[in-house]
Formats: structure tokens, C-alpha cells, sequence
């Protein structure tokens, strides 16, 4: 199931160039992955990553163009989507960070950059439930995380769902959006667990 694309945090941390490269296409087992334009299922997503995989991307293709400290990968993801990596001057620290960007729209870049230097400047360290949600999804590993299909009795295709485990040792799949905080708190790192809410804290 496509979602309208909006611009969106999508891991809390710094990826690795592991984890950068299994968010590149965090929908890969996605129900008729290859018809269709995906094009809103991607743009507007962004992470952060070290200056080691930004430099090593930059070093791979020559890029699509240059501008300033950002850079656009010559290869397309999907229709105009296409990867973008920045290297943004925030708190007086050169931090690097990948986002998917529609290049059919002329001010997709400048808004994603502007989004991330505003989402990366707030005071308080928080996440909003959706990021919660998002990291959820991010850094859970294939083997536990799907898709609902034809077959699912209880929900529409199309929908991400998770793998539960109860204390006894059994597992169930839930939609990722219907997990409670209680959920959430268990299916995120430790040091994450008790952030405050971003929405509240701004």
C-alpha cells in the first residue's frame, strides 16, 4: 500500500553503512514490490549516517549534480525519487544525513534539507510516535517484520505488521500502526524507550 509521502525521520541514531544500506529500501518485501509508481512510498524519508558513508557514496558514481553541501546519486530508486545526501552545519557540528528526494518537484531538496536542520535543532531530545513507529520498522530485521496479503484474514493487504512475542515464547503479527506505547517501549532500544514526546516537547 502506497502512503502520501511527506518529509519524515526514519531512524533515531547514526546509521552504519549496514544499516544505511538495508534502509535504502526499507520496503523491499512489500506486496507487488515491482508494479506501480512508489514514488510517494519513499520521497520525504531521511536518516542520519557517518561522514565515512557519506564520503563513501559520493565516491561510488560521479553524482548527478553538486550543490553546495549536498549531493544527488545518478542512479533513480523510483520514478523521480533519488537519493540526496547533506552535509548540514547544525549546533556549530558537520553532521551527514541521506534522504529520498522527488526531482520532479523543484523545491524538494531545500524542504528537506530545511526539515532536518529544524527537526535537528530542537532543544529537548524527543521523538513523536510516528518516528517511534519509524525506527521500530527501520531496525527490526526482515525475518520479523512483513506485510499483510490476500491471505490475511483479520486486516486489508498492504499493511505493515510486526512480530510480537509474549513472555511464554509465542510470537503474533500486529500492525505496526496499532502497537501500543506499552509495545512500542519493548520493540525499542533501551536508551530510547523513555524519550519524551517531540509534539509535546516542542
Amino acid at each position: 500500500m502506497n502512503t502520501p509521502s511527506a518529509i519524515r525521520k526514519v531512524y533515531k541514531g547514526i546509521a552504519d553503512r549496514h544499516q544505511m544500506f538495508r534502509m535504502f529500501d526499507r520496503y523491499a518485501q512489500r506486496p507487488h514490490r515491482f508494479g506501480g509508481d512508489a514514488s510517494a512510498l519513499y520521497a520525504g524519508e531521511w536518516f542520519e549516517i557517518t561522514e565515512r558513508e557519506h564520503d563513501y557514496m559520493f565516491e561510488i558514481l560521479p553524482p548527478l549534480w553538486i550543490r553546495g553541501s549536498m549531493f544527488a546519486m545518478r542512479e533513480f530508486l523510483t520514478g523521480p525519487v533519488t537519493s540526496v545526501f547533506f552535509a548540514l552545519r547544525i549546533d556549530g557540528i558537520i553532521r551527514h544525513f541521506h534522504g529520498y528526494c522527488d526531482l520532479s518537484d523543484d523545491r524538494s531538496v531545500e524542504d528537506m534539507r530545511l526539515a532536518i536542520i529544524e527537526r535537528e535543532t530542537r532543544p529537548v531530545r524527543a521523538m513523536t510516535r510516528q518516528e517511534r513507529l519509524e525506527h521500530i520498522w527501520s531496525a527490526t530485521a526482515d525475518g520479523y517484520r512483513g506485510y499483510t496479503d490476500e491471505t490475511s484474514s483479520d486486516y486489508p493487504p498492504g499493511h505493515r505488521v510486526i512480530t510480537l512475542f509474549s513472555a511464554a515464547g509465542s510470537s503474533r503479527l500486529k500492525l505496526l500502526d496499532d502497537l501500543t506505547d506499552d509495545e512500542i517501549a519493548t520493540k525499542l532500544p533501551v536508551q530510547l524507550r523513555h524519550l519524551p514526546d517531540a509534539a509535546a516537547a516542542a
